[in-house]
């Protein structure tokens, strides 16, 4: 279970992870970037997310078509992603092809050509992607509602950014946003399968070791001062009414972060969940109904997100509200309790038979804790959490103040949002 995980840190600040798996044949390597939608502001926001698509279009001795070739034409996987507190580009090879893999990474990482002519087309992709996801209300209705969790703050601006601000990003700003955030002492070498970590030390050291250790990039901090929205509507043309209803919490470091992950396992993460059997099961509401938590350095969410219908939506918010009710009303039940242990860990065990899941667990604990916790410790930590922690975790979060709700409906009437806050204050 990741237990041979070894870190290394350069002088100059840059990480190397690695989890050796002997058995296997394949090997998956990520250059994790510690920079994403939260570290933007202003005209700058989506640049993350344009960075990592201008990565893939060509670097000093590489063309766009050379960069997947080097990885697919050895039967490889190659890709990339973008989040609030980080970005990501990785490759999954069998072991002998590691090196190669690893020699695309650091090209893209350290000789981006940022090309003129592939920028402004890239840009029309760009937007386009844009346009694609305000075309499903699943994704419009949550990019409301990071937009009410964090009213007028970088974390609730979609991570890809606004149409405005992608259309007139300037390649002069992008070149130095990479420059600023594309340093050693932000950036993670993770590698998991069959990999030797001092052979990955010193391929990593050959690439970047002559580079200098700089400061770190910070970003603008989430405060009891920041604003949130309590209701956001839209009215568009579509079949069904859907919802994102958000509740406002902690971040990555509280120790009650394994509590949250039983509450949400209970709430609404599967298909033996509280909601799921109530609004889906019981009254016939929703086709998808689902919980999930994300947590940041100094905030995070409990997300709820449904395709109501539309007819029946008001009810449905009813019998939301009145399951988180529940959670501060009374303990969650020893076989409840019981299930949702077993369901978290089952899946993180799972998880562990891949070696890019590895590798993106590596990585994502080096970048959001700087160290990596060993599986056996976090598994304690679930096993050791008691339905009376879920009690006190659900009364100190669930309330009206720190919860927000986006709908996006077929219909808007007249008092709509009067409702909607009402509902909410029934929290």
């Amino acid at each position: 279970m990741m237990s041979n995980v070894r870190l290394t840190t350069l002088d100059n600040g840059a990480r190397i992870i690695s989890s050796c798996l002997d058995h296997v044949q394949s090997a998956a390597v990520g250059i994790w970037v510690r920079v994403g939608g939260r570290y933007e502001n202003g005209n700058m926001a989506g640049a993350s997310h344009f960075l990592e698509h201008m990565m893939f279009k060509g670097t000093k001795k590489r063309s766009s078509k050379k960069i997947s070739q080097d990885i697919e034409g050895s039967g490889g996987y190659l890709n990339a992603f973008t989040q609030e507190e980080s970005t990501c580009y990785y490759a999954r090879v069998s072991h002998n092809k590691l090196w190669r893999a690893l020699d695309v990474l650091t090209d893209m990482y350290l000789n981006s050509a940022l090309d003129k002519v592939e920028l402004e087309k890239e840009r029309g992709v760009i937007l386009e992607e844009i346009m694609m996801y305000r075309d499903q209300p699943h994704h419009l209705v949550m990019e409301m509602l990071g937009s009410a969790l964090w009213n007028g703050h970088p974390l609730g601006a979609p991570i890809i950014g606004f149409p405005e601000t992608v259309k007139n990003m300037k390649r002069s700003e992008l070149v130095a946003f990479l420059r600023n955030m594309y340093l050693p002492g932000n950036t993670v070498f993770a590698f998991a399968g069959k990999v030797n970590h001092d052979e990955c030390v010193k391929k990593v050291k050959g690439y970047i070791g002559d580079k200098k250790k700089q400061s770190v990039p910070r970003y603008k901090r989430v405060t009891s001062n920041t604003d949130q929205e309590p209701v956001m509507l839209l009215e568009k043309n579509i079949e069904q009414s859907h919802l994102a209803m958000g509740i406002r919490i902690f971040g990555r470091n509280d120790e009650r972060r394994y509590a949250l992950r039983i509450l949400n396992a209970v709430l609404g993460e599967n298909m033996s969940s509280r909601l799921f059997q109530v609004v889906r099961e019981k009254y016939g509401l929703a086709y998808s109904i689902h919980s999930s938590c994300h947590l940041y350095q100094d905030s995070g969410v409990l997300t709820i997100s449904a395709g109501l219908d539309r007819h029946r939506h008001r009810q449905g918010i009813g019998l939301i509200i009145k399951e988180l009710t529940k959670l501060k009303a009374a303990p969650v039940g020893a076989q409840e309790l019981k299930r949702a242990k077993e369901y978290v860990v089952g899946q993180m065990l799972i998880a562990l038979e891949s070696t890019s899941s590895q590798m993106i667990c590596l990585g994502d604990s080096v970048v959001s804790y700087g160290k990596f916790t060993p599986r056996e410790e976090v598994i304690n930590n679930i096993e050791s959490v008691t339905a009376a922690d879920v009690q006190r975790l659900a009364k100190s979060i669930i309330k009206k103040s720190r919860t927000s709700l986006a709908l996006v409906l077929p219909e808007l009437a007249p008092g709509d949002e009067r409702y909607y806050r009402k509902q909410l204050r029934t929290l």
